[in-house]
């Protein structure tokens, strides 16, 4: 295309024009074309036929008036397009419509555009635009319609626009505009529809607002607005669609609001801070199809619907309706006109009384029926069979009573089912078996008896279930077991008896299992070591007994571990110590003999064994009795192991170092003068160097603490460099064997988004114990973590204060998917990093990400991409919980997969902005299971909130924004499937890292018009 550029450039300078431009305005308008061609990417080639064998009246997306052959009209929509909008386009003097939307062009709206007297129609929404709107738009005296939204413009909205009588239609949604609403708004009488949602506007909704008589839409939703909304505005009997959701207004809805908005389809004020009564007059707003006035400040008594029988959508969470009486729910039976009624919001109100009997008259087409938080009683009516179409059912936290219904199995499209914290009595139906699509059922603290039916088995779709705090009885149902998709269990507070069934094994997605508090008796089945992906394991409080078996040593994942109050006898495995326990709870058994002291069992605040007067030995804080000669001769052959174990990590270890120093010394004899003032080589700057670069260890230097030391902001150098000095904590066990791992894996490999090391520290601090510590290049822009999960607390640098937008996020999701794949196949021995997780990304002042931390590092051999490494096939790979591959649980050896799952863990992290171990995952399912399940269909219930526009409507037709809104809903879907098709459980069905660098790197090409700051 750019020869295509040059050529028609040199055609037009060096011919004669031709005849068909003979005129001078033709030739104005041909070179004004030549312009905005050349400021113009065109990586598809869309623009093919813009040359000079065609009359450019012909040329694609190109208008002319029939009888001039000026051009009226410039539309190049949907073309991928890029560059800059070229200020020449100002001298297409007779255009009246410029559409540019859904490309990815960056730089300034051209003051130029002023020129265009007879322009009517701007539209150039979802692009990169920035700066301010150029005041001389107001010039286009003659426009009709301006639509800019989805792009990157800010400051103050233009005073001047006001002068722009003749305009029907304003879209400035999803941009950083700030400062007030220009009060000069109020001049545009022939404005029908008003887009100002998702920006920075502040202040109050001015008065003159209430001129604009022939006003149809109005939506400032998600601004900071303040104030009261002017009485005027509430006199524009035009509205249809009327929007100032999440924002601050106080006062209350006038009493009168259905009638002067007789027209209303769409009213939104919810998450505000609007006090008073629901207008009664509501009801005479016949259209009204979209109600949400929820998580306000509205009390008294809810009106009568009776007269909205289109109503789709009723929403009056979150505020201080109803009084807790009997008639509280009165206004119910007014909604069963309401035949489309689809989704109904009244959680979190104080609504009393039994649900009215015209409640199961309401609409079979209801898919969402929210009445948690409430005092509502009395029992369920058979007839909740009749709700046929009802994908999510909320109703905890009430008085209920009686029983769960069995015609409750007939809602064949429930996903969402919660009755818990109510008092449902008797048995829990076997008819909730047929819920075969079921994804979450939470039933617990009620008052079910009898014993878990069978048929639940028949849910394979469950991730959650919660039946905790019951009365039911019996054995654990097997066919419970057999549930391939479970991600949490939680059956605790139970009287649920006999022995634990092996088919627990088959769970091999289990992440939460809790069965504290019943009666179970009997061994742990050996069977639990298939629980590979298990995290936490609760089973205090029943009657188990003899040894822990040593299957659970294939839980390397596990992170809190309660087997107190049972009858467990027997030593204290030594395996224990190796898991990466974050909480083990040992108290009130049977056991005997030493205790470990490594791992969980060096912090006494992390472990407890009181209540077994047969434990010996441990660390001083945990104030158990010296092991005497007959308890030490229990354990000896574990404790001989430990030793020879312990001799040749000292022998290997010393033998690395030699090697290494050997190393260093003949690379420093070869090297080349160092490119800076303190080198490149390693292991050559002094403890006293670093000591008084950092200002002694200060914690005014702290910048984190990680596994195995503390990482400290220095100056080192003639020109005082600003770097970052990790200093190992050599009592950490494994501390030297990171240093070591650290050294040789960065000694030799080079790229823009692996951290640079600069040189390293070895030998002994002022007291004369060892010393070790490595020196990076300084990162201003800290880690990825701190950046997604920011906190109230957290002391922010300057920069930090903002949520990472999503090109940001893809860009950084993209450096760190190329220095994968660098460390995997183009550093000579492939090097498994082994913790990649958003902690050890490094951002720079530029934000681009930097892989660091290689203290897991391990090498595989050159003629094999399998787990064959430099190191110990028993090296213990372990990781960040939620990061590691589920075949690290079960012993498998390092890999390019396992690195892979961690970076599609990553990914779905960055987008998600979860966390794989949030407590949402805890209870039920985990992150990647959390999204696959979502997609395609319900992508905006799991990306980050920050990363969504606004869903605009208009009067219920379809345009541009809800196609803007299709296509980032499209290209999220796409870069969370990256992050699912890493992170799959299968090691070998997982994409490269190739394939998935091409992926997010073509995302990335069709992507950044869907910027959203």
């Amino acid at each position: 295309m750019m020869l295509n550029h040059i050529l028609v450039l040199l055609f037009f300078s060096l011919s004669p024009l031709p005849l068909a431009l003979s005129f001078s305005s033709n030739a104005t308008d041909h070179e004004a074309l030549l312009a905005f061609l050349a400021a113009t990417n065109d990586p598809l080639n869309s623009l093919s036929s813009w040359n000079l064998s065609i009359n450019f009246c012909k040329w694609d997306g190109i208008t002319c008036s029939s009888r001039r052959q000026r051009i009226i009209g410039l539309n190049l929509v949907n073309r991928n397009l890029s560059g800059s909008i070229s200020p020449h386009v100002g001298n297409l003097s007779f255009l009246r419509f410029l559409y540019l939307d859904n490309n990815t062009y960056a730089g300034n709206l051209p003051s130029q555009l002023g020129n265009l007297r007879r322009l009517q129609h701007i539209s150039i929404s979802n692009n990169l635009i920035e700066g301010e709107i150029p005041s001389t738009l107001s010039n286009c005296t003659n426009l009709l319609s301006i639509v800019i939204s989805y792009n990157r413009l800010g400051g103050m909205l233009p005073l001047e626009l006001g002068s722009l009588s003749k305009l029907e239609l304003l879209a400035i949604s999803r941009n950083s505009f700030n400062g007030e609403i220009p009060s000069t708004f109020g001049n545009l009488t022939s404005l029908t529809r008003l887009y100002c949602g998702s920006n920075d506007l502040v202040g109050e909704i001015p008065d003159s607002l209430g001129r604009l008589k022939k006003l149809e839409l109005l939506a400032f939703g998600e601004n900071s607005l303040t104030g009261f909304v002017p009485t005027s505005v509430f006199n524009l009997s035009k509205v249809s669609v009327f929007d100032i959701a999440a924002n601050q207004i106080l006062g209350s809805l006038p009493s009168s609001l259905g009638n002067v908005f007789p027209k209303l389809e769409f009213f939104s004020v919810g998450i505000n801070m609007l006090t008073g009564l629901i207008p009664a007059s509501l009801s005479n707003a016949t259209s009204l199809r979209y109600l949400h006035i929820g998580y306000n400040q509205f009390s008294g008594e809810v009106p009568n619907f009776i007269k909205l029988n289109k109503l789709s959508v009723l929403g009056i969470s979150g505020n201080l309706l109803g009084k807790g009486g009997a008639n509280d729910l009165s206004f119910v039976a007014s909604l069963t006109n309401a035949t489309s009624l689809a989704s109904l919001g009244l959680d979190g109100n104080s609504f009393g009384g039994e649900l009215p009997v015209a409640f199961w008259n309401l609409s079979t087409t209801i898919s969402r029926l929210f009445l948690s938080q409430n005092q509502i009683s009395g029992t369920v009516s058979s007839d909740v069979g009749k709700f046929v179409q009802l994908q999510d059912l909320r109703i905890n936290d009430n008085n209920f009573t009686g029983m769960i219904p069995s015609t409750i199995g007939e809602l064949q499209n429930l996903q969402f089912l919660d009755l818990s914290r109510n008092s449902f009595s008797s048995r829990i139906p076997s008819t909730i078996g047929n819920l075969s699509v079921l994804l979450y059922m939470y039933l617990s603290q009620n008052n079910f008896s009898s014993v878990i039916p069978s048929s639940l088995g028949n849910c394979q779709n469950l991730l959650g279930l919660n039946l905790s705090r019951n009365g039911l009885t019996g054995s654990l149902a097997r066919e419970v077991l057999t549930i391939p998709s479970l991600r949490s269990a939680d059956l605790s507070q139970n009287q649920l008896n006999s022995t634990l069934p092996m088919e627990i094994g088959n769970l091999k997605n289990l992440e939460y299992f809790n069965v504290s508090r019943n009666e179970f008796a009997g061994n742990i089945p050996s069977s639990i070591g298939g629980c590979v992906r298990l995290e936490s394991l609760d089973l205090q409080g029943n009657s188990f007994n003899g040894n822990i078996p040593s299957s659970l040593s294939s839980l390397r994942g596990l992170q809190i571990l309660d087997l107190s109050r049972n009858k467990f006898d027997g030593p204290i495995p030594v395996y224990l110590a190796e898991i990466s326990l974050l909480a083990l709870n040992l108290s009130f058994n049977a056991f005997e003999g030493a205790l470990p002291e490594d791992g969980v069992f060096k912090n006494a605040s992390s472990v407890s064994v009181t209540g077994n007067p047969r434990l010996c030995g441990g660390i001083p804080e945990l104030r158990l009795p010296k092991c005497n000669l007959k308890q030490q001769k229990k354990s000896s052959f574990s404790s001989a192991l430990k030793i020879v174990i312990s001799i040749a990590v000292v022998l290997l270890g010393l033998t690395a170092i030699a090697v290494v120093l050997i190393f260093c010394c003949l690379k420093r004899k070869k090297a080349l003068p160092p490119s800076n003032s303190f080198g490149n080589s390693l292991l050559q700057v002094s403890y006293q160097t670093l000591f008084q670069a950092t200002g002694g260890f200060s914690e005014d230097r702290l910048l984190g603490v990680g596994s195995y030391g503390s990482v400290y902001k220095g100056t080192l150098g003639e020109d005082r460099n600003l770097v970052a000095v990790k200093v190992l904590n050599l009592s950490q066990h494994g501390a030297l064997k990171s240093f070591l791992a650290e050294c040789e894996a960065l000694r030799n490999i080079r790229h823009r988004n692996l951290v640079k090391v600069l040189t390293a520290c070895s030998g002994v601090d002022l007291q004369g114990n060892d010393f070790k510590a490595l020196v990076y290049d300084f990162m201003p822009n800290g880690s990825l973590d701190d950046w997604l999960h920011q906190n109230s607390n957290q002391d922010h640098t300057q920069g930090r204060t903002g949520k990472l937008s999503l090109v940001q996020r893809l860009n950084i999701a993209i450096d760190i998917a190329c220095a994968v794949d660098y460390l995997h196949q183009h550093c000579g021995t492939p090097i498994i990093h082994c913790d990649i997780k958003p902690s050890n990304i490094l951002l720079d002042e530029e934000l681009v990400g930097h892989v660091g931390d290689f203290g897991l590092a391990r090498f595989l051999s050159k003629a094999t991409n399998s787990s064959s490494t430099h190191q110990s096939s028993s090296s213990l790979i372990r990781g960040t919980i939620g990061y590691t591959a589920p075949e690290y649980g079960i012993g498998g050896e390092p890999s390019m997969y396992g690195d892979i799952y961690s970076f599609g863990i990553l990914v779905l992290e960055l987008f998600t902005g979860k966390r794989p171990t949030d407590e949402m995952f805890r209870d039920g399912f985990g992150i990647h299971s959390f999204v696959q399940n979502c997609l395609p269909d319900r992508v905006t219930e799991t990306v980050d909130s920050s990363l969504l526009p606004d869903m605009e409507i208009t009067n219920g037709h379809q345009n541009s924004s809800s196609i803007e809104n299709h296509k980032l809903k499209q290209y999220l879907f796409e870069l969370l499937n990256v992050g699912v098709a890493c992170s799959v459980n299968s090691a070998k069905e997982r994409i490269s890292i190739s394939d998935a660098v091409s992926k997010l790197q073509s995302i990335r090409d069709n992507l950044r018009r869907e910027n959203a700051n």
